[in-house]
């Protein structure tokens, strides 16, 4: 019979292996996490939720101020109303396929990561694999120039009510100097061309414009355009990682597909 000392000295080795074992594999199971995907996944979640979120938001305020101070006649703004309900709708579409695209994204940034690092002895790469990796590649280069575009179209109405949001600041400081007559400081938003040039009033001067600066609506939707802007911005972003990820690990995946790679590397 072995004595106790070996006995426990032994015991108390394998539990020390087990240990090491089982932390190899946590190792192991976090090495096969796709990190730039699930930051790009995430970043992409919170740009496209406060983009549309606040986007359909500030839309509806922007109806309300045109109504109630620039437009008096409903046929003159009926066509902005129908343009800005069709956008609050394609933000309805833009939301589920971003919530979709991303969780894809995602999966197959597990699967590519596994199949580079070779997670799994039998885990191997296939043609429609590869294919598939490289549809993903396009469609997001794609996605990506398309939300360039869609941060520049979020900057405009941010730009306009910054105008007149600086209009209103020069009117309160005209309240100090009294140099200018406030009614000769107006903002048009005829000149933008969301209404016609014969819609009325069409234009705000001295302290009515300064009361619509002070409204709620008017509030609200300047800063939640500032917001969307910012979402869209993040969303850029999220895509130009996304791009990143995918490209490398389709190169990646392509370069191993080769017979001849471990001699041309």
């Amino acid at each position: 019979m072995k004595p106790a000392m070996e006995t426990a000295a032994e015991e108390t080795t394998e539990q020390s292996q087990d240990k090491k074992g089982c932390f190899e594999c946590c190792i192991k199971c976090l090495g096969g996490v796709p990190y730039a995907s699930l930051v790009a996944t995430i970043l992409c979640f919170s740009g496209v939720a406060l983009f549309c979120g606040c986007g359909h938001v500030a839309l509806t305020g922007t109806v309300t101020i045109l109504e109630q101070h620039f437009s008096s006649n409903a046929s003159d703004h009926a066509l902005l109303t129908e343009v800005i309900q069709l956008m609050q709708y394609v933000i309805y579409g833009i939301a589920s396929f971003f919530f979709l695209y991303g969780i894809i994204l995602l999966a197959e940034g597990f699967y590519t990561t596994s199949a580079v690092k070779e997670m799994h002895s039998e885990f191997k790469t296939t043609a429609c694999g590869r294919c598939i990796s490289g549809m993903f590649v396009f469609l997001t280069y794609i996605l990506g120039v398309a939300w360039l575009g869609v941060f520049g179209f979020s900057a405009v109405p941010v730009f306009m009510f910054y105008n007149m949001w600086s209009t209103c600041e020069v009117l309160k400081a005209l309240s100090v100097n009294m140099t200018t007559s406030p009614d000769q400081i107006c903002v048009d938003v005829r000149q933008y061309g969301i209404i016609p040039w014969n819609a009325l009033p069409g234009k705000a001067c001295g302290m009515a414009l300064e009361n619509i600066c002070n409204t709620n609506e008017f509030y609200m939707s300047y800063h939640l355009f500032i917001v969307a802007c910012a979402g869209a911005g993040a969303t850029v972003i999220a895509l130009l990682i996304y791009m990143m990820a995918t490209t490398y690990n389709y190169a990646v995946l392509k370069f191993k597909s080769r017979e001849d790679c471990c001699t041309k590397f």
